[in-house]
């Protein structure tokens, strides 16, 4: 009979606003003595802290458990944990963080105030540390396949491919380093396909990194950032995401572009589409004051960038784009920084850069995500649909 009272809640799954219609029966928390797998695909890993039923009490452990190959799915118990995630397998990895019946539906709710499951270190990159071993999150085959190196053109090229299909759902991932000048990553995703649903993704400076031959798409979540937080060498859509600013430095994107001898007809570049720019909750008047943050500087010369149809409060700075530093004071014709339908006080295009290219329609078909990735990616969940 107990079975009976998880019904209605089954009954609404196929209406839920921004949640995965393929695992949310899974990450819903059970009433009872239900099993916390009831309704996950078989085979499911549960972690939890608290449950005594989990198979493991941390998510790399569960991580580390894997076999390379095989598809396998995480369910992740509601809790706080204070670790590193290193996933090196080539086979697909889903993380569900769980969720609770009682805010899961809010229509008024967001990742920040539905999610449950927060991953956490407070790394910070220090003298003789490579960036990447400050990070809260690593999706690479190898240790020298994380690295990102140093100047434009980065660590050496790595001849191998690590995970085809990572995902997160509904996880907050956060680098709290206290000092928040430094570099303190919470996403290092490289060689491999990634994507996150509904997370929220929180640091100072260098947030988000795409790495190089990856491929990531983040939709339905939040970016909290200061300083280059949207960065990489790889291809990075964003869809529908809200990008928070905590203070205004650097740019919100600093992307490197790569040559094609690299990797042949790989369109690099941030491509943010239907989203949000805004001040962080937790900014202040001094640290993002109006028209003072920029929305990039060229990591190299060969960075791509493009918002699409973003909303921009007035913490834009009317030129959009600035140079990297004094050390390269222009920004040279082999970069391309482009907006289409900007809209908000900061999304004025008027006074933006002579370089920027201020999209048509008929330029902005080819800025889609089947054209920016080259095929309809098969690692990524289509039926989220906000």
């Amino acid at each position: 009979m107990k079975n009976f009272l998880w019904l209605p809640i089954l009954l609404v799954l196929s209406t839920a606003w921004a949640l995965s219609p393929a695992h949310l029966a899974c990450q819903l928390k059970k009433p009872g003595r239900l099993s916390p797998l009831t309704g996950c695909n078989p085979g499911t890993i549960f972690v939890s802290q608290t449950d005594p039923r989990a198979h493991f009490t941390s998510v790399q452990a569960a991580i580390l458990s894997l076999p390379e190959t095989g598809s396998v799915t995480i369910l992740i118990g509601a809790g706080e944990y204070h670790e590193t995630v290193n996933v090196t397998r080539t086979g697909p990895v889903t993380l569900l963080g769980e969720l609770d019946p009682n805010t899961a539906f809010d229509p008024a709710g967001n990742a920040s105030t539905r999610n449950l499951v927060h991953i956490w270190n407070n790394q910070f990159v220090q003298t003789g540390m490579d960036d990447a071993q400050s990070a809260v999150l690593l999706v690479a085959p190898s240790f020298n396949a994380s690295l990102i190196g140093a100047g434009p053109t980065g660590a050496p090229l790595q001849p191998l491919f690590g995970n085809v299909d990572f995902k997160a759902y509904n996880i907050d991932f956060e680098n709290r380093a206290v000092r928040h000048t430094d570099d303190a990553l919470v996403t290092d995703i490289s060689y491999a396909n990634a994507s996150f649903y509904g997370c929220v993704l929180a640091s100072y400076q260098d947030t988000w990194y795409t790495g190089r031959n990856a491929s990531t798409y983040v939709i339905d979540s939040i970016i909290y950032g200061q300083t280059d937080y949207l960065f990489g060498f790889g291809t990075a859509w964003f869809e529908n995401v809200t990008l928070a600013n905590r203070a205004c430095g650097g740019g919100i994107s600093a992307w490197k572009g790569t040559n094609l001898t690299d990797a042949p007809g790989n369109r690099y570049g941030a491509y943010i589409s239907n989203s949000r720019i805004i001040r962080s909750p937790d900014a202040n008047a001094t640290t993002v004051t109006a028209g003072k943050c920029f929305l990039g500087r060229p990591w190299n010369d060969l960075a791509t960038t493009v918002y699409l149809r973003t909303f921009m409060d007035d913490s834009i700075a009317p030129a959009g784009w600035t140079p990297f530093d004094s050390a390269r004071p222009v920004i040279m014709n082999t970069t391309f920084y482009a907006e289409f339908e900007s809209f908000g006080p900061g999304g004025n295009t008027s006074a933006r850069i002579p370089l920027e290219h201020i999209l048509t329609k008929e330029e902005a078909k080819n800025f889609t995500v089947d054209k920016v990735f080259l095929e309809c990616p098969k690692w990524i969940d289509f039926e989220y649909l906000v």
